[in-house]
Order: C-alpha cells, then sequence, then structure tokens
C-alpha cells in the first residue's frame, strides 16, 4: 500500500479532517498516521486509534501494513 493510497483511504473516511501519511522506512509497510477530526470528539484515545485501524483491518491482517503509529487529535 503507497503513503498515497492511505491517505486517500483516511481522506475518505475522515472528510472533514486533515490527514497526513509519513512511509517511516521507504519500504510501504511501517507508516505513521496524523489525523484531526471532528469524528474523534467525545471518544477515548484508545477508541480514536481503534477507529484508525479499522480503516486499514484487511491490510494489518495480511501484514501489507506491518507497522501503523497513529497521532489522532479532535478538530475543533
Amino acid at each position: 500500500m503507497t503513503p498515497q493510497e492511505m491517505k486517500d483511504r483516511l481522506t475518505q473516511a475522515y472528510p472533514d479532517g486533515s490527514v497526513e501519511v509519513v512511509d517511516l522506512t521507504g519500504t510501504h509497510d511501517h507508516y505513521e498516521v496524523i489525523i484531526e477530526s471532528k469524528n474523534f470528539a467525545g471518544l477515548t484515545r484508545i477508541q480514536q486509534h481503534q477507529h484508525v485501524m479499522a480503516v486499514f483491518g484487511p491490510e494489518l491482517k495480511t501484514g501489507e501494513v506491518h507497522a501503523l503509529s497513529i497521532k489522532t487529535k479532535v478538530k475543533s
């Protein structure tokens, strides 16, 4: 999965938000994502991260996305 594919999918999941994707190793399987969205309002940090991980459920299960570092923030 390319960084642009990840960004596109996150932008679809969080259309009101700002999304940044960083390929940490250049191997297209270790990523950091930074998302600011109103969708996170009222959710705990763990719930926010689970919400983001669900966007990549199949890729995380197969190992296509091996590592995913997530930073979330509620958009004001």
